[in-house]
């Protein structure tokens, strides 16, 4: 049984386990997800563009691209009390995680930075855990954001770094790596995962899980991404992934990141109750749900708050609350001296 926790996979190890038989391969992550985690607890998780649009980078799969035309419509950045009163409607319908997510290169020391370390504090204060994504950041925006409560970052590797710039060219799989680093050198969590089907070679999604995989410590969520494919952007007419392949590539995270939270995210919404299911009981443990039905723009669907709490009730499944991932502290207590673990960015694998 491969539930040991380690940083030392080998791309062998992972694609072992990848191309093990689907049903013996559920299996075997449903043993090491009770193992590791309450196999009745789902975390409930909201996702909302803070400023949505006029992204300069070109991100194949992204209605947010300035370089693609999309029904997306740019956005400025949004007041901190619209944002603290979707929080409060979340926090009211069962969500215990809320992400905010910018439509950004980076982080710019500027005003628009300070509002949204204001929206952080501000729904750090109603009890529930606060992630952002706001792109590339610094050692030191880091620590801000630390010292304003933040409980996670996320920045996805989105793929294999030898598939990578087929997706992306104006950021390199190093600078992804690099903001990880820099988040490590903080006591905020990481959120970092990929996307399946962006056109990749299932030896692209088993380089992805190693690069993940021999991260020291290991990213404490893991968010799996099924494309949504988005009219006017390069990636719209690609192959639909079965869920079968969703549901391995679950698994196969599930055993090699065996304490992560896996975070069934994108493409859950095109997904049945039973297709769910099965995602659950090979080690995902989490879920995006929305007021809206939609995760971050109206390009890319998710499941409302009640069509969820229907979903958990018949699968016997509770939410997970807040602030149960007892390897950091919370509230953190920022100080400029951050420790020089993990101060260079993690090689590329």
């Amino acid at each position: 049984m491969h539930d040991d926790l380690r940083c030392d996979w080998t791309k062998d190890e992972i694609r072992a386990i990848y191309r093990t038989p689907l049903l013996d391969l559920i299996h075997q992550a449903a043993t090491v997800h009770r193992r590791h985690h309450d196999p009745a607890e789902v975390q409930v998780c909201k996702l909302i563009s803070v400023k949505t649009g006029a992204c300069p980078e070109d991100c194949k799969y992204c209605s947010q691209s300035v370089r693609y035309k999309t029904e997306v419509e740019p956005t400025p950045l949004m007041d901190v009390a619209d944002v603290l009163e979707t929080a409060k409607r979340a926090k009211a319908a069962g969500v215990t995680r809320f992400c905010l997510g910018a439509a950004w290169r980076q982080v710019k020391d500027n005003s628009q930075f300070d509002s949204v370390l204001e929206m952080v504090r501000e729904v750090t204060d109603l009890g529930v855990e606060v992630c952002c994504t706001l792109g590339m950041l610094t050692p030191d925006q880091a620590g801000k954001l630390e010292d304003a409560g933040l409980y996670a970052y996320n920045h996805n590797v989105d793929t294999s770094n030898e598939y990578y710039d087929k997706v992306i060219t104006t950021r390199t799989y190093q600078d992804r790596l690099q903001t990880l680093a820099n988040v490590r050198k903080t006591n905020v969590t990481i959120c970092s995962g990929g996307i399946i089907g962006l056109g990749e070679t299932e030896e692209d999604r088993i380089s992805m899980l190693q690069t993940l995989g021999t991260l020291d410590p290991h990213p404490e969520s893991v968010p799996i991404n099924v494309l949504s494919k988005v009219p006017g952007t390069p990636l719209a007419n690609v192959e639909d992934v079965s869920v079968f392949d969703t549901v391995r590539m679950i698994a196969t995270t599930r055993i090699v990141m065996p304490k992560s939270v896996v975070r069934l995210s994108a493409g859950r919404a095109k997904m049945s109750p039973s297709d769910q299911a099965m995602c659950f009981m090979a080690g995902a443990n989490s879920i995006f749900s929305s007021e809206a039905k939609i995760m971050l723009t109206k390009a890319v669907p998710s499941q409302s708050y009640d069509e969820d709490k229907a979903l958990l009730q018949q699968l016997d499944l509770k939410i997970r609350q807040p602030f149960k991932d007892q390897s950091r502290e919370h509230p953190p207590q920022y100080s400029t001296q951050h420790s020089p673990q993990n101060s260079t960015a993690p090689a590329a694998t």
